[in-house]
């Protein structure tokens, strides 16, 4: 019995396993067909060619056929492929590849609300000697992201990321995506306030009769230069040609650095009188 007890208590995490791997066999053969040609839905694709296909119904047709006669403009006048495709419960997969023939010039904006992000970009090998990788993350940051959907739609999400990409090819490239938006230049005063702080502070003066401390100010100067230069003023002059939002920065710079310098002095208590 004891040897019997055993043997049953040793085979049993076997049997277990046997069993839960047939159980996995029989469910993967009941799988439809369908799914695996989900990858590959060449049906899905029309007759004709055509530079957009909304198979999500993202954008309205009157826009659809002004983007794709625009698209192929473009692709004439410059010989840059641009081609876009929305999907949600279909999809032709692969397919689009040899139905556009993308090729090195050529870039696929795919939209799928599925995912956090609304674009999805397939860039051919020549975009790459005119746009930095960070490019096209900024690009899906800006425009595919919720807020930006749920506010301008999905039509103006994939139309906008376009014109981006066709103006900055216009230009011969883009190191950034053009345009500031208003999240991104608040992000920008922000940092160029608190250089100022940071300055103000380091510049008060810490001796008897000194006016500024300048020793303190160079000495701090790669943290709210940093913060001034490389993330107020930079990512303003880089995107966009208006004075406005630099005239803002450079004088929330100011003003941090004016509050910072000053308040010490009123905080201090006043001197007594000799009696």
């Amino acid at each position: 019995m004891p040897v019997k007890f055993m043997n049953n208590l040793c085979f049993r995490p076997l049997k277990g396993f046997c069993v839960a791997l047939a159980i996995a066999c029989l469910a993967w053969g009941l799988l439809p067909m369908g799914v695996a040609r989900a990858f590959d839905n060449p049906e899905l694709l029309p007759a004709e060619q055509v530079t957009v296909i909304d198979l999500a119904n993202a954008i309205p047709d009157l826009q659809e056929r002004s983007l794709g006669e625009r698209l192929e403009q473009f692709e004439a006048q410059t010989g840059w492929k641009l081609r876009v495709l929305t999907q949600f419960d279909r999809t032709p997969g692969r397919a689009v590849k040899d139905y556009w023939q993308l090729d090195d010039k050529s870039l696929l904006v795919v939209a799928d609300e599925r995912g956090g992000n609304l674009l999805n970009f397939n860039v051919g090998g020549e975009f790459y000697n005119v746009f930095p990788r960070t490019f096209w993350i900024e690009l899906q940051t800006r425009y595919g992201n919720q807020f930006f959907v749920r506010d301008n739609g999905e039509n103006q999400a994939i139309v906008e990321s376009l014109e981006a990409v066709m103006g900055c090819l216009d230009r011969g490239g883009c190191s950034v995506v053009p345009g500031l938006p208003q999240e991104q230049w608040i992000l920008t005063l922000v940092s160029s306030i608190v250089g100022g702080v940071i300055c103000g502070f380091a510049a008060h003066p810490r001796k008897e009769g000194q006016g500024i401390a300048w020793q303190w100010a160079l000495i701090l100067s790669p943290l709210w230069g940093m913060l001034f230069i490389a993330f107020g003023i930079a990512p303003v002059v880089t995107r966009t040609a208006e004075w406005l939002p630099l005239v803002r920065n450079v004088a929330g710079f100011a003003i941090g650095l004016l509050v910072a310098f000053l308040t010490p002095v009123f905080g201090q208590p006043p001197a007594e009188q000799e009696s």
